[in-house]
C-alpha cells in the first residue's frame, strides 16, 4: 500500500485503484487453482461501475507452473506481476479475501479521475449512449440543475437514443414547462448505489418534486433486479453507466412518466431498450449490465492491513 500511496493519487483515483482489486464473482483458493484452461478473464467493480474505459476493468487471473498464481490488470499488457500468497477468509461462494504480494498495475485505474463535480454531465450522458437525452436536457434547461446537483448527490436514469426517438412523439405534445418537468423527472436528488436500490423500497422524490408538485416515484426491488414505478409505467434498470459518489447513472428501458403529466390509462410511450446500436460507451449495456454486482459474491485482494481501512473509499 505504502507504493500506491506514495504516487499521491486523489481520493477517487485511489478508489478506482482499490476498486480494481474487487472481483463481481467467487475466487477461493480452491477455484483459483482449478481454472478452466489454466487462465481466466474477470470483471471488477472498476468495470462494473462504469468508470473503466474499454475492458480495462478486467483482471487475468492464471494458473503458473508449480501452484504459483497470478494476477494482472488487462490493460498492463497481461503482465502477471502480483502473486498469490494466502487466504486470509473465504466463505464458500459467498466472500473470500486474499492477499497478494503487490498491488496490480493500471494505468487506466491510476489515470487522474476528476472530481463528479468537474465532470460535464451531458457530456458523460452523450459517451455513455444517451445523447438524445443529453440533448433533451440542453435544450430545456434542466442541465443546470442536474449539474448543480451533483455536490449533495444525485442520480440520474437515462435511456437509449432509440427510446428518445419513440417518444418524441408524445414529448412533442408537452407545453414548455411540462416539458422541463418531464426531463427533471429522469432524476433523483441523491446519490443512490445499486446496492441502495437493492436494500430498499418506497417512494422517492426527484428533481421535479416542488411544493404542491408531487412528481414523486417508487423504487422496487426483486432480488437482483430494480425497478422504477410511476404508476404510469414501470421502469427497469439495466445498467450501471457511472458510479462515482456522489453521482451515479443508471441506464433504463422506458422514459419515466410522471402522474401528472400522463394520463394512467397511456401506454407507455417507448419501447424497451433492446437495440445494440447505441453509439459511444455502452458498457452499461454489454458489458456492465451482464455484471451483477452481488454483494454475496466478490473477492477482495488484501495486500496488507491497511488496505482493508483503505477500501472504505469504496
Amino acid at each position: 500500500m505504502s507504493s500506491l500511496l506514495s504516487k499521491g493519487l486523489s481520493l477517487y483515483t485511489i478508489r478506482n485503484v482499490l476498486s480494481l482489486h474487487v472481483l463481481v464473482d467467487y475466487y477461493g483458493t480452491r477455484k483459483i487453482h482449478r481454472l478452466t484452461d489454466g487462465t481466466t478473464l474477470t470483471a471488477t467493480m472498476f468495470q462494473a461501475t462504469g468508470s473503466a474505459p474499454g475492458n480495462s476493468g478486467y483482471v487475468n487471473i492464471t494458473d503458473l507452473s508449480g501452484g504459483k498464481v497470478g494476477f494482472g490488470a488487462a490493460d498492463d499488457a497481461g503482465d502477471l506481476h502480483s502473486f498469490y500468497v494466502k487466504s486470509v477468509e473465504e466463505m464458500p461462494y459467498t466472500i473470500s479475501v486474499i492477499q497478494i504480494s503487490q498491488i496490480m498495475n493500471s494505468a487506466e485505474a491510476e489515470a487522474p479521475t476528476p472530481e463528479p463535480s468537474q465532470l460535464d454531465l451531458t457530456a458523460v450522458l452523450a459517451t455513455k449512449g444517451c445523447k438524445a437525452f443529453a440533448a433533451l436536457l440542453t435544450a430545456t434547461g434542466a442541465a443546470k440543475t442536474f449539474q448543480k446537483n451533483i455536490d449533495d448527490g444525485l442520480t440520474v436514469f437515462c435511456v437509449s437514443d432509440s427510446v428518445i426517438k419513440g417518444f418524441m412523439p408524445k414529448y412533442n405534445n408537452l407545453t414548455d414547462e411540462g416539458k422541463l418537468s418531464l426531463v427533471l423527472y429522469q432524476g433523483l436528488p441523491a446519490y443512490n448505489s445499486m446496492g441502495m436500490f437493492r436494500s430498499s423500497n418506497g417512494v422517492v422524490n426527484t428533481l421535479a418534486t416542488d411544493g404542491s408538485k408531487k412528481y414523486d416515484l417508487t423504487v422496487q426491488n426483486a432480488g437482483e433486479d430494480v425497478s422504477l414505478n410511476t404508476k404510469i409505467v414501470t421502469a427497469k434498470i439495466t445498467g450501471t453507466l457511472l458510479d462515482m459518489e456522489p453521482l451515479a447513472v443508471y441506464k433504463i428501458d422506458k422514459v419515466l412518466l410522471p402522474r401528472e403529466l400522463f394520463k394512467a390509462a397511456a401506454e407507455p410511450a417507448s419501447a424497451p431498450d433492446t437495440s445494440d446500436d447505441d453509439s459511444g460507451d455502452d458498457t452499461g449495456k454489454v458489458k456492465n449490465a451482464s455484471v451483477r454486482i452481488n454483494c454475496g459474491a466478490l473477492m477482495m485482494f488484501a495486500v496488507s492491513i491497511l488496505l482493508h481501512y483503505a477500501v472504505a473509499f469504496l
